[in-house]
């Protein structure tokens, strides 16, 4: 969308040039000067609105961009938790048949991991 201080910029210059350009074919000092403030001011004037025109352009795009990455973020996260979910059944089924193999070897080991605990939380008196 262009802006309107381009379009106002722009036809401030056009008839900046052509009011300068009579003046200086008629001899007008005055109407000379005039057009060419009249010029300058329409070109500040359309830098402007380009201006305007280039952060209206950055701050959609930044928008867009933010929006692509929450996507990303998103779907990284969703393989992460899938993965992880993976991980917990394997590691369960692995822990599972080790206990059906060796049961008094893993009730020995679930009794010091216990112990440990208790310590960690009550420490020693």
């Amino acid at each position: 969308m262009v802006d309107t201080d381009r379009i106002v910029g722009g036809a401030k210059e056009a008839v900046g040039k052509v009011q300068g350009a009579a003046g200086d074919f008629v001899g007008s000092n005055r109407d000379s000067v005039e057009g060419r403030v009249r010029d300058a001011q329409g070109q500040a004037q359309n830098a402007y609105g380009q201006v305007k025109d280039k952060a209206r352009d950055i701050a959609d795009n930044a928008g867009d961009y933010a929006n692509e990455a929450y996507d990303r973020a998103g779907d990284l996260a969703n393989d992460a938790y899938e993965r992880g979910g993976s991980y917990l059944r394997d590691g369960r089924a692995v822990v599972g048949a080790r206990v059906e193999e060796n049961p008094l070897v893993a009730l020995l080991i679930a009794g010091a991991v216990g112990y440990g605990i208790a310590l960690l939380i009550h420490g020693r008196r």
